[in-house]
C-alpha cells in the first residue's frame, strides 16, 4: 500500500514518519516546506492537479492529512487562507481519493466544539458547535469529506504536543525555567494528546487495515482531564522547574479574539471499542515525551 502524508514536517507528520519506518507499505512524506536531514516531497494540497499528479505518478492508495491552518488567534483576520486549508484542501483530497477508490485519513479538533456549554466529555454525534473561524473551516472540512463519499476516517483531537517543532510543551519548559512567576488559566479543560500515540493509532489503523468497515469520525486524546494551569504544574515538575510561581488565572485576563472552548475533553469509547487499543494516560505520556526531549 502506497501512502501519502500531508504536512510531514509538522508534529504528527514527524511523529509518522519515526514509526512508519519499519513498515512494509511505501510513505510518501508531502509538505510546502524543507526540513533538514529528511526528504520531504514538495506539495501544494490545494492544487487538485498537482495532487492528483502525486497519486497517479506514485499510485498512493491512502492519504494521511496532518496539514491545517492552526493559529487559532490569526485565523480570525485570515479567514480565507484558513478555509482554504482547513476545508477546501480536505475536499479535494477527499475528490482525488475518491477517484481512485481511496481512503483518507483526516486529523481535525476538539475546535469545533466550544459554543455551548456542557461538561460531559463530547461524543462523535454531537452538534459542532464551533465559536471561531479556525473551529468553523475544520468543521467544513469534516463535512466536504463525509459529503463527498470518499473511503474515510476522521480523527478528532485535542492539546497536541510532541518533540517537534513549537507547541505548548516547549513553551512551559522554557518560560517555567526563566520566569520567577506565570499566571496559567485554569477555566479550561480538556485533554493534552501525545502527537507520537496518535501517530501510532494511524499507523495500526492503515498497517492492519482495521479501516475497512469503519469510516467514520472519532475521537482520540490521552486519558484523563485537566486545565492548561495543571498541565502546566506536571511540565515543570517533570522538568525540575521548581523555582516559578505558576497561579491560576482566568481566561479573560488574557483577552483574544476567540472564545475557546471552556471544556472539551473528548469521548474515546469509539475508538477504543472499534480498533481494539489502549490509550495512555496524559501524564504518562507526556513524561515519555519530555524523556525523549532529554
Amino acid at each position: 500500500m502506497n501512502i501519502l502524508v500531508t504536512g510531514a514536517n509538522g508534529q504528527l507528520g514527524n511523529e509518522m514518519r519515526l514509526i512508519s519506518k519499519g513498515s512494509s507499505d511505501k510513505y510518501i512524506f508531502t509538505d510546502v516546506t524543507e526540513q533538514d536531514g529528511v526528504t520531504t516531497m514538495r506539495l501544494d494540497m490545494t492544487d487538485i492537479e498537482a495532487l492528483r499528479d502525486i497519486v497517479q505518478k506514485n499510485e498512493v492508495t491512502c492519504i494521511v492529512n496532518c496539514a491545517a491552518y492552526t493559529n487559532v488567534d490569526k485565523a480570525e483576520t485570515d479567514e480565507a487562507l484558513c478555509r482554504k486549508l482547513n476545508a477546501t484542501a480536505p475536499q479535494l483530497l477527499a475528490q482525488v481519493m475518491k477517484e481512485v477508490n481511496g481512503l483518507l485519513i483526516h486529523v481535525s479538533t476538539d475546535y469545533v466544539f466550544g459554543g455551548d456549554p456542557y461538561n460531559t466529555p463530547c461524543k462523535e454525534s454531537q452538534k459542532g458547535t464551533p465559536t471561531g473561524v479556525y473551529g468553523k473551516t475544520k468543521l467544513e472540512g469534516e463535512q466536504n469529506i463525509v459529503n463527498s463519499g470518499v473511503e474515510h476516517i476522521i480523527i478528532r483531537t485535542a492539546w497536541l504536543y510532541s518533540e517537534f517543532g513549537k507547541n505548548f510543551v516547549k513553551t512551559m519548559m522554557n518560560l517555567t525555567s526563566t520566569k520567577p512567576r506565570l499566571n496559567v488559566v485554569f477555566d479550561q479543560c480538556g485533554t493534552p494528546t501525545y502527537a507520537g500515540d496518535l501517530a501510532e493509532l494511524i499507523y495500526t489503523i492503515i498497517s492492519e487495515r482495521k479501516y475497512e468497515g469503519n469510516t467514520g469520525i472519532y475521537h482520540y486524546s490521552n486519558e484523563g482531564v485537566c486545565s492548561w494551569y495543571d498541565f502546566t504544574m506536571k511540565i515543570a515538575e517533570i522538568a525540575g522547574n521548581t523555582q516559578c510561581d505558576i497561579q491560576p488565572c482566568h481566561s479573560d485576563e488574557f483577552p483574544s479574539p476567540v472564545t475557546r472552548p471552556a471544556y472539551s475533553v473528548l469521548d474515546k469509547t469509539k475508538v477504543k471499542e472499534t480498533f481494539g487499543i489502549k490509550i495512555p494516560y496524559w501524564t504518562h505520556s507526556l513524561k515519555k515525551c519530555m524523556d525523549n526531549m532529554k
